[in-house]
């Protein structure tokens, strides 16, 4: 069976909890969200290079560690995965063009 987001963030609701000197996830999110918003947009521009240089299996990896730290990021930040999902299903229920239409200007 495939690892769901969901259960990824659970993995890492227990990381967070122990001791930082143990834990990945548990060091970054005792230094704080600005430490995890850095961290994030890191592996966001590692992502952008492996598409754009057309290396599928580098693009796997580092769509992983983005998935990794932007759940670390919510966390940080006090945001629950549930709220992004409903967020998402509410903009999924319409086309993009739709939601995007119904936006204030300057979205």
């Amino acid at each position: 069976m495939s690892l769901t987001i969901e259960a990824l963030d659970e993995r890492l609701t227990g990381r967070a909890s122990e001791s930082p000197d143990r834990s990945y996830t548990a060091r970054l999110l005792s230094r704080g969200t600005s430490k995890c918003a850095q961290k994030l947009g890191e592996e966001a521009v590692e992502t952008i290079i492996a598409a754009m240089s057309g290396d599928r299996d580098e693009l796997v990896k580092e769509s992983a560690d983005l998935i990794y730290h932007w759940l670390v990021l919510l966390r940080s930040a006090g945001v629950e995965l549930s709220d992004v999902m409903v967020e998402l299903d509410r903009r999924t229920a319409q086309s993009g063009l739709e939601e995007k239409a119904s936006r204030e200007p300057n979205s």
